[in-house]
């Protein structure tokens, strides 16, 4: 029975790394995969569905009636580039395959609708230009032969949404004819007990590279129990703080937990995946380490802590 069951652990192991950034019931947005460009969370704060207010200007200069739309974000191709769609009550829906591309420095952007399909995907290409703002561009003359581009930007970018907006501009970028323009605030969908949870995961790791132990043992149960590898059951913040403090001279440089699946029923959630971090130590010996685990959660309050956790090291 150890034979097989060391396999069936090694399959799933092995399967989970090569596809560990693809959509999932924890991750239904899939997550950007760390071989990729750095680019890749360019559009980050996008990621997730947000209710949109679309305006379209009509033939005669005027603005058209608003439209309520749904635009939806997501990592694809294993976190290696990132598609969005646009859902609109008229059926006219859209979308866009998203990549950059690191030998021209540059996202290309391939749009596709159902309103208009092509044999031919028409390219918008660009990068983001500020914290908050991307900025892409496609080739379009104007309806009196002009040259010039069509541009479109997101900006305003945050957790609580963006702004976008469609232009044409003149080769110069002097002359700017607005056609387009769409506000998008977060679903309220998002913050939900599964967020939290994911929030408080992320927490975790940025307390524990940031050696805030107070703030990493305020993330357990009063009652909360560790269970470390060859070590006996540790519980109450006393005992929790005293494992969780770094030696003096050593640094967590990379923290980082991948869940596999995140379950709640009621006011308990269960929690299992993989971790994965460096540690700098006192004797300036870089260290990387990763492992699996399986976690509990209560809720207390309007949070999420935890009472259970278990981990153990894996190799490589």
């Amino acid at each position: 029975m150890k034979p097989l069951l060391l396999s069936v652990l090694l399959i799933s192991f092995f399967g989970f790394s090569q596809n560990q950034y693809v959509a999932s019931d924890t991750h239904p947005f899939g997550l950007p995969n760390p071989n990729a460009p750095e680019q890749i969370k360019d559009f980050e704060p996008l990621i997730g569905k947000c209710n949109c207010k679309s305006t379209l200007r009509n033939q005669d200069g005027t603005w058209a009636e608003t439209q309520d739309i749904i635009w939806e974000w997501k990592y694809i191709m294993n976190g290696m580039a990132v598609q969005d769609e646009t859902i609109k009550p008229d059926g006219n829906n859209s979308g866009s395959i998203r990549q950059f591309i690191a030998d021209s420095s540059k996202w290309y952007v391939h749009y596709y609708s159902t309103n208009f399909p092509t044999t031919t995907l028409p390219t918008w290409e660009g990068n983001k230009v500020s914290k908050d703002s991307i900025v892409l561009y496609k080739p379009q003359k104007a309806p009196n032969g002009m040259d010039g581009k069509y541009r479109i930007s997101f900006y305003n970018m945050s957790d609580l949404g963006y702004s976008w907006i469609g232009e044409w501009v003149d080769t110069s970028e002097q002359i700017v004819y607005p056609t387009w323009k769409i506000d998008c605030k977060r679903d309220s969908e998002d913050n939900n007990d599964l967020s939290a949870i994911k929030n408080n995961i992320t927490a975790f790791s940025k307390a524990y590279i940031d050696g805030d132990i107070g703030a990493l043992t305020s993330m357990y149960t009063i009652d909360g129990k560790i269970f470390p590898n060859n070590r006996k059951i540790l519980s109450g913040q006393s005992a929790l703080s005293s494992y969780w403090t770094i030696p003096e001279g050593a640094k967590i440089l990379h923290h980082k937990v991948i869940p596999k699946e995140i379950h709640i029923e009621d006011n308990i959630a269960y929690d299992y995946g993989y971790y994965q971090g460096k540690t700098l130590t006192n004797e300036n010996k870089e260290v990387a380490w990763q492992g699996k685990y399986v976690i509990i959660w209560k809720k207390v309050g309007d949070d999420w802590k935890i009472y259970l956790d278990i981990w153990n090291n894996v190799a490589e």
